[in-house]
């Protein structure tokens, strides 16, 4: 076999590799339609959460990092907890989620996170700390935000943007078309969610490398 060969050769069985294990973690993520993955994790007032317990109830998912001005975008107009707000108190459980590892952009512990939730006026059900990327991973979270809804019977209906505008600018939240509110009102309705896939825009994700 030439030089030339041997080098083609590697460099497929390298590719082969990658496809391999991106296949192999899509097939993990969560998907829409299916059984959304049981998950675990602290929140910021030490309390144990679990996906199992708020079984019969809609769940919201929110990944959230509070330095990423996509997600400063929705804080600082208080769009996001004027969503949270909205949904608690139609029995919805929303869970905020931070899979920012300790050292990058986003990392909080407990107290800070509490603090910040205090100066925003932010009302999730519950803000859970994942700095080790677990519950992230499970699901397959790319930005921040990400969102994923979860129905009363366990099953994911919706994954993706929370609206339609991929900006940083706040004063296109009034003219966007918000996903999640759509899709729990539908799906409060009995109706089936008409978007339920869309592609989640923000910064990424900053797990542990």
């Amino acid at each position: 076999m030439t030089r030339k060969n041997t080098v083609h050769v590697r460099m497929a069985a390298i590719l082969a590799a990658a496809l391999s294990i991106a296949f192999a973690s899509s097939a993990r993520a969560a998907q829409v339609g299916s059984p959304a993955p049981a998950f675990h994790g602290t929140d910021s007032n030490s309390k144990t959460q679990s996906l199992d317990e708020y079984r019969g109830k809609f769940v919201v998912l929110e990944w959230h990092n509070h330095d990423c001005p996509y997600t400063m975008k929705h804080y600082e107009s208080g769009n996001m907890q004027s969503l949270q707000k909205q949904w608690t108190a139609k029995g919805v459980v929303w869970l905020t989620i931070i899979s920012s590892a300790p050292g990058t952009q986003g990392y909080v512990d407990a107290a800070a996170e509490n603090a910040y939730m205090k100066k925003m006026g932010a009302k999730p059900t519950a803000a859970v700390l994942d700095p080790s990327g677990a519950i992230g991973h499970l699901y397959g979270a790319k930005t921040t935000p990400n969102m994923f809804i979860i129905d009363p019977n366990g099953k994911l209906i919706y994954a993706g943007a929370i609206d339609d505008h991929a900006t940083t600018d706040a004063s296109d939240i009034p003219s966007s078309k918000n996903y999640v509110s759509a899709a729990l009102t539908e799906a409060m309705a009995g109706q089936p969610v008409q978007t339920a896939y869309t592609r989640p825009y923000g910064c990424s994700v900053k797990y542990a490398q």
